[in-house]
Order: C-alpha cells, then sequence, then structure tokens
C-alpha cells in the first residue's frame, strides 16, 4: 500500500504547488496563533482555494472554539479536522457530527502508555497521528522532536493512523521500517528555517517516501 503524505504548516503558494507537484496528499494549514505556521482565515481561503480538487486541505486545531473551527473549515473549505491538543474522544466525537468531516486526533508519545490512548479514541475519530511528546510550555508540534519508533513496531490497530515528529527526508526511510506507517506527517522537516517550508526539501521528502 501507498504511504500517504502529509506536508503540515503550508503558510505560501510555492510551497503549496510545491507538494502538489510532489504528489503528497495532504496539505497542512495550522489555525493555531502561536504557531510560526500559523494562518487567518483570509490567507487560508486563498490556499484552499488554489487546492481545490489538487490535494485534501487539512486544518490543524488546539482546543479550539466551535466559532473558530467553523470560520476556518469555511474559509479554507477544509477536508478533514485534526486536533492536537487536550481534545477528549467525545469532543473528537462532537466536532466530526457537528461538521461533518473526518477527525484526526494528535496523540503526544513519549512511551507505549501513550500509544494505548489510542484505543479510547475507536469511535471517536477516524485517524490517530502519534506525535513526540514536546517539553511542557513548548508548542504541541512542528518542533523537530522524535519519539522511539520501535514503540510502534508491529502496530495493529482498527483505527487509522500516522506518524509525525522528527521526520525528515534522510530518516523518513527508517521510520517506515521500523512502524510501516499507513501516513507520514512532515513538518519542520522540509523547512528552511521555522514556518518557511523549502520546495527543493518537499520534493526530496517525499521521492524518499515513495522510493522502492
Amino acid at each position: 500500500m501507498t504511504t500517504r503524505i502529509k506536508i503540515c504548516g503550508i503558510r505560501e503558494g510555492d510551497a503549496l504547488e510545491a507538494a502538489i507537484a510532489a504528489h503528497a496528499d495532504y496539505a497542512g494549514f495550522v489555525f493555531y496563533p502561536p504557531s510560526p505556521r500559523a494562518v487567518n482565515p483570509r490567507e487560508a481561503a486563498v490556499l484552499g482555494e488554489r487546492a481545490l480538487g489538487r490535494i485534501q486541505r487539512v486544518g490543524l486545531f488546539v482546543d479550539a472554539r466551535d466559532e473558530d473551527i467553523g470560520e476556518a473549515v469555511e474559509a479554507a473549505r477544509l477536508d478533514v479536522l485534526q486536533l492536537h491538543g487536550q481534545e477528549t474522544p467525545a469532543r473528537a466525537a462532537a466536532l466530526g457530527a457537528r461538521f461533518g468531516l473526518p477527525v484526526w486526533k494528535a496523540l503526544p508519545v513519549a512511551g507505549l502508555s501513550d500509544i494505548q490512548l489510542a484505543a479510547a479514541y475507536r469511535d471517536a475519530a477516524d485517524l490517530i497521528l502519534f506525535d513526540a511528546k514536546t517539553p511542557k510550555g513548548a508548542l504541541p508540534g512542528g518542533m523537530g522532536l522524535r519519539f522511539d519508533w520501535s514503540l510502534l513496531s508491529g502496530y495493529v490497530s482498527p483505527l487509522a493512523w500516522g506518524l509525525a515528529g522528527g521526520i525528515g527526508r534522510d530518516n523518513v526511510a527508517e521510520a517506515l521500517a521500523m512502524t510501516g506507517a499507513p501516513l507520514v506527517d512532515v513538518s519542520s522537516g522540509v523547512e528552511s528555517a521555522p514556518g518557511i517550508k523549502d520546495p527543493t526539501l518537499i520534493a526530496a521528502f517525499c521521492r524518499a517516501v515513495r522510493a522502492p
């Protein structure tokens, strides 16, 4: 099965075009103002229109209000909601029902017990994204940190899942060999500086994922 690719934290048109040209499956737009990758609804509308029919649009939210999520959904015409905060299974299920969109729930991982938390979202989310746990007070993702990928060796779940955290072109083959992840999500690994996507790195990353 072909590994799906998400390029997260896209803010500019050239990065979006690079993701599309490299045959990534998802473009991630961050709606979390503290992040250097954040976009506002006006910016997201431009990107969302440009992406229409060419790549799936994922909106990333951190403990956001329904009103703010709704504004982003309408502006960017999102295809997927990604929850990257402390959202409970009940909250994930409620958002999926309200907006009629697939819900991805990111879980921060430091040990095996964190991976086992995925079971609680079996009937509440459409996909679990395992990401590295960041230090207290830091941003919840996009820090270039990785966890022990061997924790996912042989992982089997009835719920779709993906891998994030510290992935780049130089180690994605290792990540896939260790985990067999059906989806990989990259952000800082395709940047020249925080929040600045590098089209060359996007292309190289996608080539590395899809290499035979």
